[in-house]
């Protein structure tokens, strides 16, 4: 079974959701891939872990790096958990690129090459946002492509986290704008 929570955030609303192992999705409303992931059976009720989610997020918002872990319950498939799982390790304030995660990918499997598109496409359908940081993947050349939740949002959390964006952009024409 499912829990959520609609919940404010300064930059806006959210749906949080959870399972009794973890959180399995944080949404922005009206982003593209709103509520993917969520059973059709489910029930509005705020739990102890959707509580530590907003606890997470209010720590966050203030500025500061959250020094507390909220359970994650991935519910895509195998190439997307890797994925996912990888974003966690980026650290706050920080940026990385879809060729990069890809390569660290293709290490961790044993293999010689992993599209970057490929794992571009498993980082734009992550279905926890913020908390998962898809934020702060950035194209090769400093684009600021790839965030379902709008270019407006990564620009925030990134700013927010006081990330150097100094060498970053917003194309003319990308995936999530």
């Amino acid at each position: 079974m499912q829990y959520t929570i609609y919940y404010r955030l300064p930059i806006g609303g959210i749906l949080l959701a959870a399972d009794d192992i973890g959180l399995t999705g944080l949404w922005f409303e009206g982003q593209k891939y709103f509520a993917r992931g969520l059973q059709k059976e489910h029930e509005e009720q705020e739990t102890a872990l959707l509580r530590a989610a907003k606890h997470w997020l209010d720590i966050y918002f203030s500025g500061k790096e959250p020094d507390l872990t909220v359970p994650l319950h991935f519910t895509g498939t195998e190439f997307q958990n890797d994925v996912w799982e990888m974003l966690c390790s980026i650290p706050y304030g920080q940026t990385t690129t879809y060729g990069a995660l890809a390569e660290r990918l293709a290490a961790k499997k044993g293999l010689q090459h992993m599209s970057a598109q490929a794992v571009g496409g498993a980082v734009g359908h992550n279905m926890i946002s913020v908390i998962v940081p898809c934020h702060r993947v950035v194209g090769s050349n400093g684009s600021l492509t790839g965030y379902a939740g709008g270019i407006e949002k990564k620009i925030k959390l990134l700013t927010l986290e006081k990330a150097d964006t100094r060498s970053l952009f917003v194309p003319k024409r990308g995936t999530a704008i």
